[in-house]
Protein backbone atom coordinates (compact mmCIF):
# COMPACT_ATOMS: atom_id res chain seq x y z
CA UNK A 1 0.00 0.00 0.00
CA UNK A 2 1.47 3.30 -1.06
CA UNK A 3 1.80 6.22 1.47
CA UNK A 4 -0.77 8.07 0.08
CA UNK A 5 -3.35 5.24 -0.04
CA UNK A 6 -2.42 4.41 3.61
CA UNK A 7 -2.88 7.79 4.44
CA UNK A 8 -6.05 7.90 3.35
CA UNK A 9 -7.23 4.87 5.21
CA UNK A 10 -6.41 6.76 8.49
CA UNK A 11 -8.22 9.96 7.60
CA UNK A 12 -10.87 7.29 6.65
CA UNK A 13 -10.59 6.16 10.59
CA UNK A 14 -10.89 9.56 11.99
CA UNK A 15 -14.10 11.37 10.42
CA UNK A 16 -16.37 8.64 11.58
CA UNK A 17 -18.60 11.37 14.09
CA UNK A 18 -19.18 10.92 17.79
CA UNK A 19 -21.25 12.83 19.98
CA UNK A 20 -18.89 12.38 22.85
CA UNK A 21 -15.84 14.48 23.98
CA UNK A 22 -12.97 12.53 23.44
CA UNK A 23 -14.15 9.41 20.83
CA UNK A 24 -12.14 10.12 17.46
CA UNK A 25 -10.44 13.02 19.07
CA UNK A 26 -6.35 13.03 18.55
CA UNK A 27 -5.89 12.65 21.99
CA UNK A 28 -2.20 13.45 22.17
CA UNK A 29 -2.31 17.17 20.34
CA UNK A 30 -5.75 17.74 22.10
CA UNK A 31 -3.62 17.05 25.76
CA UNK A 32 -0.54 18.70 24.70
CA UNK A 33 -2.26 21.97 23.26
CA UNK A 34 -4.78 22.01 26.07
CA UNK A 35 -1.99 20.98 29.05
CA UNK A 36 0.52 24.18 27.71
CA UNK A 37 -2.27 26.06 27.51
CA UNK A 38 -3.30 25.63 30.86
CA UNK A 39 0.38 25.58 32.12
CA UNK A 40 0.78 28.82 30.67
CA UNK A 41 -2.50 30.29 32.45
CA UNK A 42 -1.44 28.51 35.50
CA UNK A 43 1.99 29.89 35.86
CA UNK A 44 0.78 33.60 34.98
CA UNK A 45 -1.25 32.79 38.32
CA UNK A 46 1.42 32.29 40.15
CA UNK A 47 4.06 34.40 38.84
CA UNK A 48 3.61 36.77 36.13
CA UNK A 49 6.88 38.81 36.38
CA UNK A 50 8.57 35.61 35.85
CA UNK A 51 6.26 33.91 32.53
CA UNK A 52 6.93 37.65 31.52
CA UNK A 53 10.38 37.32 31.78
CA UNK A 54 10.99 33.92 30.34
CA UNK A 55 8.54 34.90 27.46
CA UNK A 56 9.87 38.10 26.63
CA UNK A 57 13.70 36.79 26.08
CA UNK A 58 12.38 33.26 24.22
CA UNK A 59 10.61 36.63 22.14
CA UNK A 60 13.78 39.01 22.12
CA UNK A 61 15.42 35.28 20.17
CA UNK A 62 12.80 34.35 18.10
CA UNK A 63 12.79 37.81 15.98
CA UNK A 64 16.55 38.03 16.26
CA UNK A 65 17.06 34.43 14.60
CA UNK A 66 13.72 34.64 12.04
CA UNK A 67 12.36 37.90 11.75
CA UNK A 68 14.88 38.09 8.43
CA UNK A 69 13.33 34.91 7.31
CA UNK A 70 9.80 35.63 8.04
CA UNK A 71 10.11 38.78 6.52
CA UNK A 72 11.38 36.57 3.10
CA UNK A 73 8.33 34.17 3.46
CA UNK A 74 5.17 36.49 3.26
CA UNK A 75 6.90 38.11 0.44
CA UNK A 76 7.33 35.00 -1.72
CA UNK A 77 4.19 33.61 -0.94
CA UNK A 78 2.57 36.85 -1.90
CA UNK A 79 4.57 36.99 -5.35
CA UNK A 80 3.80 33.17 -6.07
CA UNK A 81 0.50 33.12 -5.26
CA UNK A 82 -0.27 35.83 -7.65
CA UNK A 83 2.18 34.03 -10.20
CA UNK A 84 -0.15 31.40 -9.55
CA UNK A 85 -3.24 33.20 -10.19
CA UNK A 86 -2.74 34.99 -13.34
CA UNK A 87 -1.33 32.30 -14.59
CA UNK A 88 -3.08 28.59 -16.62
CA UNK A 89 -3.87 27.71 -13.24
CA UNK A 90 -5.57 30.17 -12.28
CA UNK A 91 -8.29 27.90 -14.23
CA UNK A 92 -7.81 25.14 -12.02
CA UNK A 93 -11.35 24.56 -9.70
CA UNK A 94 -9.73 23.32 -6.27
CA UNK A 95 -12.14 20.87 -3.55
CA UNK A 96 -12.59 17.91 -6.32
CA UNK A 97 -16.26 19.87 -6.77
CA UNK A 98 -17.33 22.74 -9.01
CA UNK A 99 -20.30 23.57 -6.62
CA UNK A 100 -19.99 25.85 -4.29
CA UNK A 101 -21.00 25.66 -1.13
CA UNK A 102 -22.00 29.32 0.04
CA UNK A 103 -22.73 31.94 -2.25
CA UNK A 104 -20.09 34.75 -3.16
CA UNK A 105 -21.11 36.98 -0.91
CA UNK A 106 -21.34 34.96 1.89
CA UNK A 107 -17.91 33.47 0.94
CA UNK A 108 -16.20 36.93 0.98
CA UNK A 109 -17.85 38.15 4.08
CA UNK A 110 -16.76 34.81 6.09
CA UNK A 111 -13.35 35.59 4.58
CA UNK A 112 -13.38 39.31 5.71
CA UNK A 113 -14.46 39.06 9.13
CA UNK A 114 -12.47 35.69 9.93
CA UNK A 115 -9.46 37.04 8.73
CA UNK A 116 -9.36 40.50 9.68
CA UNK A 117 -10.44 39.76 13.16
CA UNK A 118 -10.94 42.07 15.87
CA UNK A 119 -7.61 43.48 15.48
CA UNK A 120 -8.60 45.30 12.69
CA UNK A 121 -10.70 47.38 14.78
CA UNK A 122 -8.63 47.80 17.91
CA UNK A 123 -5.32 48.59 15.20
CA UNK A 124 -7.31 50.62 12.56
CA UNK A 125 -7.76 53.23 15.29
CA UNK A 126 -4.49 53.03 17.25
CA UNK A 127 -1.50 51.67 14.40
CA UNK A 128 -1.54 54.64 12.18
CA UNK A 129 -1.91 57.29 14.82
CA UNK A 130 1.09 55.91 16.62
CA UNK A 131 3.68 56.21 13.12
CA UNK A 132 1.79 59.83 12.85
CA UNK A 133 3.45 60.64 16.14
CA UNK A 134 6.40 58.35 16.04
CA UNK A 135 7.38 58.43 12.40
CA UNK A 136 8.70 54.28 11.41
CA UNK A 137 12.67 54.67 10.62
CA UNK A 138 12.24 54.64 6.91
CA UNK A 139 10.39 57.30 6.61
CA UNK A 140 11.91 59.17 9.22
CA UNK A 141 15.17 58.63 7.39
CA UNK A 142 13.24 60.22 4.23
CA UNK A 143 12.65 63.23 5.99
CA UNK A 144 9.16 62.92 7.80
CA UNK A 145 8.41 64.71 11.04
CA UNK A 146 6.07 63.82 13.45
CA UNK A 147 2.73 65.95 13.14
CA UNK A 148 3.16 66.35 9.47
CA UNK A 149 0.72 66.15 6.13
CA UNK A 150 4.15 64.30 5.42
CA UNK A 151 3.89 61.54 8.51
CA UNK A 152 0.33 61.11 7.86
CA UNK A 153 0.88 59.69 4.59
CA UNK A 154 3.89 57.60 5.84
CA UNK A 155 1.80 56.86 8.81
CA UNK A 156 -1.00 54.97 6.93
CA UNK A 157 1.11 53.55 3.89
CA UNK A 158 3.00 51.47 6.92
CA UNK A 159 0.20 50.25 8.79
CA UNK A 160 -0.83 49.12 4.78
CA UNK A 161 2.33 47.20 4.98
CA UNK A 162 1.45 45.40 8.69
CA UNK A 163 -2.18 45.09 7.17
CA UNK A 164 -2.15 44.90 3.49
CA UNK A 165 -1.05 42.31 0.79
CA UNK A 166 1.90 40.26 2.69
CA UNK A 167 0.26 39.89 5.93
CA UNK A 168 -3.30 38.25 3.51
CA UNK A 169 -0.89 36.20 1.67
CA UNK A 170 0.58 34.37 4.27
CA UNK A 171 -3.17 33.29 6.10
CA UNK A 172 -4.53 30.65 3.51
CA UNK A 173 -3.20 31.74 -0.35
CA UNK A 174 -0.34 28.92 -0.87
CA UNK A 175 -1.30 26.67 2.15
CA UNK A 176 -5.07 26.74 0.97
CA UNK A 177 -3.84 25.30 -2.03
CA UNK A 178 -2.29 22.52 -0.74
CA UNK A 179 -4.83 21.56 2.32
CA UNK A 180 -7.57 21.74 -0.70
CA UNK A 181 -5.94 19.35 -3.16
CA UNK A 182 -4.86 17.04 -0.47
CA UNK A 183 -7.79 16.74 1.78
CA UNK A 184 -10.47 17.12 -0.60
CA UNK A 185 -8.93 14.71 -3.42
CA UNK A 186 -6.58 12.41 -1.74
CA UNK A 187 -8.57 12.04 1.59
CA UNK A 188 -5.59 12.97 3.95
CA UNK A 189 -6.65 15.04 7.36
CA UNK A 190 -7.00 18.66 7.59
CA UNK A 191 -4.64 18.87 9.88
CA UNK A 192 -1.69 21.30 9.73
CA UNK A 193 0.71 18.08 9.52
CA UNK A 194 -0.29 17.45 6.32
CA UNK A 195 1.11 20.58 4.82
CA UNK A 196 4.21 18.40 4.99
CA UNK A 197 2.88 15.62 3.90
CA UNK A 198 4.27 15.91 0.13
CA UNK A 199 8.17 16.42 1.97
CA UNK A 200 7.69 14.03 4.31
CA UNK A 201 5.03 11.38 3.59
CA UNK A 202 3.30 9.15 6.23
CA UNK A 203 6.47 9.86 8.69
CA UNK A 204 4.43 12.62 9.91
CA UNK A 205 1.13 11.77 9.23
CA UNK A 206 1.39 9.23 11.93
CA UNK A 207 4.15 9.44 13.68
CA UNK A 208 5.19 11.59 17.00
CA UNK A 209 6.17 14.70 14.40
CA UNK A 210 2.72 15.00 13.19
CA UNK A 211 1.84 15.56 17.11
CA UNK A 212 3.85 18.09 17.61
CA UNK A 213 3.21 20.10 14.80
CA UNK A 214 -0.49 19.85 15.06
CA UNK A 215 -0.19 21.00 18.78
CA UNK A 216 1.90 23.88 17.60
CA UNK A 217 -0.23 24.97 15.35
CA UNK A 218 -3.36 25.30 17.87
CA UNK A 219 -1.25 26.83 20.47
CA UNK A 220 -0.20 29.72 18.29
CA UNK A 221 -3.83 30.36 17.02
CA UNK A 222 -5.49 30.34 20.37
CA UNK A 223 -2.96 32.51 21.75
CA UNK A 224 -3.46 34.53 18.61
CA UNK A 225 -7.58 34.48 19.43
CA UNK A 226 -7.12 34.90 23.25
CA UNK A 227 -5.48 37.82 22.54
CA UNK A 228 -8.06 39.89 20.68
CA UNK A 229 -11.13 38.13 23.29
CA UNK A 230 -8.63 39.67 26.00
CA UNK A 231 -8.78 43.53 24.27
CA UNK A 232 -12.15 43.25 23.28
CA UNK A 233 -13.27 42.30 27.36
CA UNK A 234 -11.35 45.44 28.07
CA UNK A 235 -12.13 47.70 24.89
CA UNK A 236 -16.00 47.30 25.37
CA UNK A 237 -15.90 47.83 29.47
CA UNK A 238 -14.21 51.17 28.71
CA UNK A 239 -16.40 52.34 26.43
CA UNK A 240 -19.48 51.35 28.46
CA UNK A 241 -18.23 53.19 30.73
CA UNK A 242 -17.53 55.98 29.12
CA UNK A 243 -20.72 55.73 27.17
CA UNK A 244 -23.05 54.92 30.25
CA UNK A 245 -21.08 55.22 33.52
CA UNK A 246 -21.26 51.29 34.54
CA UNK A 247 -17.90 50.84 36.52
CA UNK A 248 -14.89 49.43 34.60
CA UNK A 249 -14.25 46.82 36.79
CA UNK A 250 -13.08 43.54 36.35
CA UNK A 251 -17.09 42.01 37.48
CA UNK A 252 -17.83 44.08 33.61
CA UNK A 253 -15.25 42.31 31.79
CA UNK A 254 -15.71 39.46 32.72
CA UNK A 255 -19.69 39.65 32.33
CA UNK A 256 -18.69 41.15 28.84
CA UNK A 257 -16.59 37.64 28.06
CA UNK A 258 -18.90 35.42 29.71
CA UNK A 259 -21.95 36.84 27.04
CA UNK A 260 -18.89 36.83 24.08
CA UNK A 261 -17.95 33.06 24.68
CA UNK A 262 -21.30 32.29 24.43
CA UNK A 263 -22.41 34.19 21.17
CA UNK A 264 -19.20 32.81 18.98
CA UNK A 265 -19.38 29.21 21.10
CA UNK A 266 -23.32 29.28 19.18
CA UNK A 267 -22.48 29.97 16.01
CA UNK A 268 -19.44 27.77 15.86
CA UNK A 269 -21.45 24.82 17.17
CA UNK A 270 -23.92 25.67 14.43
CA UNK A 271 -21.68 25.70 11.72
CA UNK A 272 -20.11 26.89 8.89
CA UNK A 273 -23.24 27.54 6.82
CA UNK A 274 -25.61 29.07 9.43
CA UNK A 275 -24.25 31.10 12.74
CA UNK A 276 -20.34 31.35 11.81
CA UNK A 277 -22.67 33.03 8.55
CA UNK A 278 -25.10 34.64 9.99
CA UNK A 279 -22.10 37.01 12.45
CA UNK A 280 -20.47 37.27 9.18
CA UNK A 281 -22.97 38.85 7.39
CA UNK A 282 -23.94 40.95 9.80
CA UNK A 283 -20.26 42.16 10.70
CA UNK A 284 -20.19 43.30 6.65
CA UNK A 285 -22.78 45.20 6.76
CA UNK A 286 -22.58 47.36 10.07
CA UNK A 287 -19.15 47.79 9.19
CA UNK A 288 -20.23 49.16 5.40
CA UNK A 289 -23.03 50.99 7.38
CA UNK A 290 -20.07 53.00 9.54
CA UNK A 291 -17.57 53.27 6.73
CA UNK A 292 -20.51 55.07 5.16
CA UNK A 293 -21.34 57.09 7.59
CA UNK A 294 -17.48 58.44 8.28
CA UNK A 295 -16.50 58.92 4.81
CA UNK A 296 -19.57 61.34 4.42
CA UNK A 297 -19.97 63.19 7.32
CA UNK A 298 -16.41 62.67 8.30
CA UNK A 299 -13.10 64.36 6.89
CA UNK A 300 -14.47 62.95 3.65
CA UNK A 301 -11.78 65.02 1.48
CA UNK A 302 -8.51 63.97 4.24
CA UNK A 303 -10.13 60.34 4.01
CA UNK A 304 -9.90 60.22 -0.13
CA UNK A 305 -7.10 61.89 -0.72
CA UNK A 306 -4.97 60.33 2.33
CA UNK A 307 -6.12 56.82 0.58
CA UNK A 308 -5.09 57.36 -2.80
CA UNK A 309 -1.59 59.42 -1.71
CA UNK A 310 -1.21 56.71 1.36
CA UNK A 311 -1.45 53.57 -1.05
CA UNK A 312 0.67 55.01 -3.73
CA UNK A 313 3.28 55.64 -1.51
CA UNK A 314 2.91 51.84 0.00
CA UNK A 315 3.46 50.05 -3.65
CA UNK A 316 6.18 52.84 -4.57
CA UNK A 317 7.71 51.69 -1.10
CA UNK A 318 6.36 48.09 -1.25
CA UNK A 319 9.83 46.12 -1.18
CA UNK A 320 11.72 48.64 1.02
CA UNK A 321 9.29 48.11 3.45
CA UNK A 322 8.68 44.53 2.85
CA UNK A 323 12.65 43.96 3.25
CA UNK A 324 13.66 46.96 5.75
CA UNK A 325 16.36 45.24 8.53
CA UNK A 326 18.30 49.09 9.51
CA UNK A 327 16.43 49.14 13.15
CA UNK A 328 15.65 45.76 14.58
CA UNK A 329 14.71 47.17 17.53
CA UNK A 330 11.42 48.97 15.56
CA UNK A 331 10.78 46.38 13.84
CA UNK A 332 11.04 43.44 16.71
CA UNK A 333 7.98 45.40 18.16
CA UNK A 334 5.96 46.37 15.06
CA UNK A 335 6.66 44.23 11.49
CA UNK A 336 8.10 41.63 12.98
CA UNK A 337 5.40 41.44 15.84
CA UNK A 338 2.79 41.48 13.18
CA UNK A 339 4.30 38.75 10.99
CA UNK A 340 5.07 36.18 13.95
CA UNK A 341 0.95 36.63 15.02
CA UNK A 342 -0.38 36.44 11.03
CA UNK A 343 2.10 33.35 10.94
CA UNK A 344 0.89 31.62 14.08
CA UNK A 345 -3.17 31.92 12.53
CA UNK A 346 -1.25 30.83 9.09
CA UNK A 347 -1.61 26.90 9.02
CA UNK A 348 -5.47 26.91 10.77
CA UNK A 349 -6.75 29.80 8.73
CA UNK A 350 -5.79 27.91 5.63
CA UNK A 351 -7.30 25.10 6.94
CA UNK A 352 -10.98 27.39 7.24
CA UNK A 353 -10.34 28.91 3.90
CA UNK A 354 -10.56 24.93 2.65
CA UNK A 355 -13.50 24.40 4.74
CA UNK A 356 -15.43 27.04 2.97
CA UNK A 357 -13.71 27.10 -0.35
CA UNK A 358 -14.84 24.23 -2.42
CA UNK A 359 -16.14 24.94 -6.15
CA UNK A 360 -13.69 27.74 -6.43
CA UNK A 361 -10.96 28.67 -8.42
CA UNK A 362 -7.31 28.93 -7.37
CA UNK A 363 -7.33 32.42 -9.12
CA UNK A 364 -10.79 33.32 -7.31
CA UNK A 365 -9.11 32.09 -3.91
CA UNK A 366 -6.06 33.61 -4.12
CA UNK A 367 -7.30 37.35 -5.57
CA UNK A 368 -9.77 37.53 -2.70
CA UNK A 369 -7.43 36.71 -0.02
CA UNK A 370 -4.19 38.35 -1.78
CA UNK A 371 -5.33 41.75 -3.43
CA UNK A 372 -9.55 42.30 -2.90
CA UNK A 373 -9.41 41.89 0.99
CA UNK A 374 -6.25 43.58 1.72
CA UNK A 375 -7.74 46.99 -0.70
CA UNK A 376 -10.59 46.44 1.17
CA UNK A 377 -8.37 46.49 4.70
CA UNK A 378 -6.25 49.24 4.02
CA UNK A 379 -9.39 51.28 2.79
CA UNK A 380 -10.97 50.44 6.30
CA UNK A 381 -7.91 51.39 8.02
CA UNK A 382 -7.96 55.07 6.36
CA UNK A 383 -11.51 55.05 7.52
CA UNK A 384 -10.99 55.05 10.70
CA UNK A 385 -7.23 55.86 11.51
CA UNK A 386 -7.29 58.38 8.84
CA UNK A 387 -10.12 60.32 10.58
CA UNK A 388 -8.37 60.16 13.46
CA UNK A 389 -5.46 61.54 12.06
CA UNK A 390 -7.23 64.52 10.22
CA UNK A 391 -9.11 65.60 13.42
CA UNK A 392 -5.71 65.42 15.53
CA UNK A 393 -4.05 67.73 12.41
CA UNK A 394 -7.10 69.62 13.11
CA UNK A 395 -6.95 70.10 16.74
CA UNK A 396 -3.56 68.71 18.31
CA UNK A 397 -3.86 66.08 20.97
CA UNK A 398 -7.63 65.70 20.33
CA UNK A 399 -6.75 62.22 19.53
CA UNK A 400 -2.88 61.81 21.06
CA UNK A 401 -3.78 62.51 24.26
CA UNK A 402 -6.17 60.12 25.04
CA UNK A 403 -4.05 57.59 23.11
CA UNK A 404 -1.18 58.14 25.36
CA UNK A 405 0.43 54.72 27.02
CA UNK A 406 -0.67 53.11 24.22
CA UNK A 407 -4.59 53.23 25.28
CA UNK A 408 -6.09 51.13 22.15
CA UNK A 409 -9.84 51.56 23.42
CA UNK A 410 -9.29 55.47 24.19
CA UNK A 411 -8.09 55.91 20.78
CA UNK A 412 -10.89 54.14 19.23
CA UNK A 413 -13.23 56.20 21.46
CA UNK A 414 -11.67 59.37 20.96
CA UNK A 415 -11.68 58.92 16.68
CA UNK A 416 -15.82 57.93 17.15
CA UNK A 417 -16.30 61.31 19.60
CA UNK A 418 -15.50 63.45 17.46
CA UNK A 419 -18.22 62.18 14.62
CA UNK A 420 -21.26 63.59 14.35
CA UNK A 421 -24.04 61.72 16.54
CA UNK A 422 -20.57 60.41 18.49
CA UNK A 423 -22.17 58.00 21.02
CA UNK A 424 -24.28 56.23 19.10
CA UNK A 425 -21.12 56.11 16.85
CA UNK A 426 -19.40 55.15 19.39
CA UNK A 427 -21.76 51.89 20.66
CA UNK A 428 -22.03 51.11 16.79
CA UNK A 429 -18.39 50.82 16.78
CA UNK A 430 -18.37 48.57 20.14
CA UNK A 431 -21.03 46.04 18.48
CA UNK A 432 -19.36 46.16 15.40
CA UNK A 433 -15.89 45.08 17.53
CA UNK A 434 -17.68 42.62 19.17
CA UNK A 435 -18.78 41.06 16.34
CA UNK A 436 -16.07 41.08 14.65
CA UNK A 437 -14.08 38.94 17.97
CA UNK A 438 -16.87 36.68 17.63
CA UNK A 439 -16.47 35.89 14.48
CA UNK A 440 -12.75 34.87 14.77
CA UNK A 441 -13.59 32.89 17.84
CA UNK A 442 -16.19 30.82 16.12
CA UNK A 443 -14.32 30.81 13.44
CA UNK A 444 -11.05 29.69 15.38
CA UNK A 445 -13.15 27.31 17.45
CA UNK A 446 -14.46 25.32 14.70
CA UNK A 447 -10.75 25.67 12.89
CA UNK A 448 -8.98 24.13 16.22
CA UNK A 449 -11.68 21.31 16.68
CA UNK A 450 -10.62 20.30 13.02
CA UNK A 451 -7.28 19.74 14.19
CA UNK A 452 -8.51 17.79 16.99
CA UNK A 453 -10.64 15.50 14.63
CA UNK A 454 -9.15 15.45 11.22
CA UNK A 455 -12.35 16.32 9.22
CA UNK A 456 -14.29 19.48 8.82
CA UNK A 457 -17.77 18.06 10.40
CA UNK A 458 -16.06 17.82 14.08
CA UNK A 459 -18.22 17.27 16.87
CA UNK A 460 -20.04 19.74 19.13
CA UNK A 461 -18.85 18.92 22.14
CA UNK A 462 -15.49 19.31 20.83
CA UNK A 463 -16.17 22.74 19.74
CA UNK A 464 -17.86 23.97 22.94
CA UNK A 465 -14.55 22.49 25.13
CA UNK A 466 -12.27 24.89 23.05
CA UNK A 467 -14.93 28.06 22.90
CA UNK A 468 -15.08 28.44 26.63
CA UNK A 469 -11.43 26.98 27.25
CA UNK A 470 -10.48 30.07 25.11
CA UNK A 471 -12.25 32.55 26.74
CA UNK A 472 -11.66 31.16 30.20
CA UNK A 473 -8.00 31.79 29.75
CA UNK A 474 -8.54 35.70 28.35
CA UNK A 475 -10.22 36.20 31.59
CA UNK A 476 -7.62 34.69 33.76
CA UNK A 477 -5.12 37.01 31.47
CA UNK A 478 -7.38 40.08 32.71
CA UNK A 479 -7.93 39.30 35.96
CA UNK A 480 -3.94 39.05 35.92
CA UNK A 481 -3.23 42.54 34.20
CA UNK A 482 -1.58 44.29 31.49
CA UNK A 483 1.41 41.96 31.94
CA UNK A 484 -0.72 38.64 31.35
CA UNK A 485 -2.03 40.15 27.84
CA UNK A 486 1.44 41.47 26.81
CA UNK A 487 3.12 38.11 27.82
CA UNK A 488 0.38 36.46 25.54
CA UNK A 489 1.10 38.73 22.75
CA UNK A 490 4.89 37.96 23.07
CA UNK A 491 4.18 34.22 23.21
CA UNK A 492 2.25 34.61 19.87
CA UNK A 493 5.69 35.54 18.08
CA UNK A 494 7.44 32.80 19.84
CA UNK A 495 4.72 29.67 18.99
CA UNK A 496 5.27 31.48 15.44
CA UNK A 497 8.81 30.16 14.92
CA UNK A 498 7.62 26.22 14.69
CA UNK A 499 4.48 27.00 12.25
CA UNK A 500 6.73 29.31 10.33
CA UNK A 501 8.64 26.63 9.18
CA UNK A 502 5.39 24.14 8.43
CA UNK A 503 4.59 26.68 6.02
CA UNK A 504 7.77 27.04 4.03
CA UNK A 505 7.00 24.06 2.51
CA UNK A 506 4.39 25.46 0.16
CA UNK A 507 6.25 27.59 -1.54
CA UNK A 508 7.54 24.85 -4.06
CA UNK A 509 4.60 21.87 -2.98
CA UNK A 510 1.40 24.74 -4.02
CA UNK A 511 3.22 25.37 -7.22
CA UNK A 512 3.58 21.59 -8.37
CA UNK A 513 0.08 21.01 -7.12
CA UNK A 514 -1.39 23.65 -9.00
CA UNK A 515 0.18 22.50 -12.37
CA UNK A 516 -0.86 18.56 -11.07
CA UNK A 517 -4.35 19.68 -10.96
CA UNK A 518 -4.17 22.31 -14.41
CA UNK A 519 -3.17 18.88 -16.15
CA UNK A 520 -5.46 16.62 -14.57
CA UNK A 521 -8.70 19.29 -15.38
CA UNK A 522 -7.28 19.51 -18.87
CA UNK A 523 -6.17 23.04 -18.58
Amino acid sequence: MNTTTQASADCREHVVPDKSLLSGVDLPVFLISGGVLILFAVLALYDIDLVSSSVNTAFATSTKLFGAYWQILLLLTFIIGIVLAVGRTGSVVLGGTRETDISTFKWISIIMCTLLAGGGVFWAAAEPMAHFTSPPPLFAADGAEAGTMQAAYSALAQSFMHWGFLAWAILGSLTGIVFMYLHYERNLPLKPRTLLYPVLGDRVMTGPLGVIVDSCCVLAVVAGTVGPIGFLGLQVSFGLEKLFGIPDTYATQLAILVGLIGIYTLSAVSGVTRGIQLLSRANVVLAVLLMAFILLFGPTAFIVDGFLHSFGLYLNEFIPMATFRADTGWLDWWTVFFWGWFLGYGPLMAMFVARISRGRTIREMVMLISVVAPVITCFWFTIVGGAGISFELATPGVISEPFTGFNLPAALMAITEQLPMGFVITLLFLILTTIFVATTGDSMTYAVSMVMTGHDHPQSSVRVFWGIMMGVTAAILIYIGSGGISALQSFIVVTAVPVSLVLLPSLWTAPQIAARMAREQGL
